[in-house]
This record gives C-alpha cells, structure tokens and sequence, in this order.
C-alpha cells in the first residue's frame, strides 16, 4: 500500500545546449490562422507565458496536426507522458479515475506536465466529438526552448562586454545577467518610459538611439544628451525607488535589453555604486541646461525688443 499511493518520480530527459546550437529548426507547415488560434490558446498556459516571442515562435512552428474522432483517447491516465496539446476544434472531457473533471473546448490545453517532467499521466482525456489538436512531444520542445536560451546567452554575453559600466562583473555575473535579460524592440515615436512614471526596469540599449527630456520644476522641457548602443537608462528609478526621472523615446528602431527591477537589485550590486554616481552628473547637466536655456530666452527677448524699438523709430 505503501509503495501504490507513493508519488511517481520526476525526471527530465539530459539536454546540453550546445547539442541544439546548430540543429535544424523545426518548421511544420499551418496556416496563419492556425498559428493565431495555437498562439492564443497557449497565451495563458504558465510554461508558454514564460517564454519569449522567438520562442514561443519556434514551438509552434514545430506543432503537428493530429486530428481525433469521437470517443478516441488521447491522454489516458498513468501512461508515459510524451506531447502536448491545444485543441483547434472540437470537445474532449478529462477523467480522473473514471469520474469527469472538466471538459476542454476550442482554445484550451492539455498534457502540460510532459513537457516538464518525464511522469506517469494524471488523467484520462477523451475527445467527445470529432476533434483537431495541435501537438508537441516533450523533446522538441526543449530543445527549442533550451537552444533558444543558449544561443540568447551567449549574444548577450558578448554584447554585455562592450558595455562600459558592467566590465566591473565577474564573468559567472555576466552569465546570470545574461539569463535574466529580456529583448524589447520600440519603432520610431515610440515611449519606452515616461517621466513620473513608477520604474520596474532596467535597459541597456542595443541598437538604435533615444532622445531624453526631462520636465523641470518650473515646467521647463530640457533636453539630455542622446544615448546610443551600450548606454543604460532606467537606473534612478530603481537605485532610488522613485518615479521616473526623465521621459526616453526612440529616435529610430531600437532595441533593449531590459532588466527587471528584482535581477537588477540581485545581479548588478557590483555597478550600483558607480551609477549612483552618475546621478550627479546628471543633476549638474540639469542646471547648466536650464541656465542655458533661461539665458536663451532672455538674449532672444531681448533682441526682439530691439528691433521693436528700431522699427517703432
């Protein structure tokens, strides 16, 4: 009795990385729509909410179309687990020894758990019409998501050590930050943050510039300097746990690499000091840009009051 009711082991097939760096991507032919409805069903699913967008792109381009017809078993309960499903059309129920559950319906998903471990199925699941699924086995799908992860850390290991302020870091430092960053990719016009704004990232910059402005006391816009690939913003936010300081916006396409703001406290302790440092120079930038400004004002001000004065004679 003892060994009956004891839980099934966890176990997960060994993948190294470099094994997927150079595999072929897996591409099953689907149309558009059937990539829409996948990706849609699987948008909640917490393995896929987890994952970025190339990812989650090559997971379903490796989907296969397994289609089912009524009262066929798909899942049944303490087999060996081996795919996935999203269900495209149809009806299935589940079964927990022998008494119904739930029942999935168009858009949902079943038979996570192979994907994470290599166990026994909880349950039973039997399509009640005719039905289409959509499928992934466990392996393909880690291999897509560990070589995606893989391939991620080693570009941004490499980009990392161009970035001036982060040389400080040990390079196992350069590994966890690496694993934490996540891309974002803005158009031209686009706010990637907004003055008084709560912070919650990070970002180094990649590609492409952004324009900083930053609304002083009196209502003053003043202009910052641009920042280009390997600069940093963000960072006052976070050090400070304050409103964002300044508005940033891209120039041109740009791409960051953003830090949540739990990673950036744990894994960049190292530069904090350095860029709470930095702070000052950008509070002297903000005066002598105001002076700049006022006496700009004032110089043209007076100018037009002279040709009043010329024209008025």
């Amino acid at each position: 009795m003892f060994n009956r009711n004891r839980r099934g082991s966890v176990s997960a097939e060994s993948m190294h990385p470099e094994d997927t760096e150079n595999e072929e991507h897996i591409v099953i032919p689907k149309s558009d729509q059937a990539k829409m409805r996948i990706a849609s069903a699987v948008s909640s699913n917490m393995l896929f909410g987890n994952l970025d967008s190339d990812q989650r792109r090559m997971v379903v381009d490796a989907m296969f179309e397994r289609r089912v017809a009524a009262n066929e078993t798909v899942i049944q309960q303490g087999d060996e687990g081996d795919n996935f499903y999203v269900v495209d059309d149809g009806l299935f129920e589940v079964l927990v020894n022998g008494k119904k559950v739930v029942e999935v319906e168009a858009g949902g998903s079943f038979g996570e758990l192979a994907l994470m471990y290599n166990t026994p199925r909880a349950a039973t699941v039997t399509a009640v019409v005719d039905s289409i699924l959509w499928g992934v086995d466990r392996v393909t799908f880690r291999r897509c998501v560990t070589g995606h992860n893989f391939r991620k850390r080693k570009l941004y290991e490499s980009f990392l050590k161009t970035v001036p302020i982060l040389s400080k870091l040990h390079p196992s430092e350069v590994t966890k930050l690496s694993d934490a960053l996540e891309p974002a990719n803005y158009e031209e016009g686009d706010y990637i943050v907004e003055q008084g704004d709560l912070g919650n990232y990070f970002y180094i910059i990649e590609q492409g510039e952004v324009e900083v402005t930053k609304v002083d006391e009196d209502g003053n816009e003043l202009m910052l300097p641009s920042l280009s690939a390997g600069d940093y913003f963000g960072e006052l936010a976070l050090i400070h746990n304050t409103p964002r300081a300044a508005t940033v916006m891209a120039k041109n396409d740009v791409r960051v690499a953003a830090l949540a703001k739990d990673a950036f406290v744990r894994l960049l302790g190292p530069v904090v000091d350095i860029m709470k440092r930095r702070t000052i120079s950008y509070s002297t930038f903000d005066r002598q840009a105001l002076e700049a400004m006022l006496q700009s004002i004032k110089e043209n001000s007076d100018g037009e009051s002279t040709e009043d004065e010329e024209t008025h004679d």
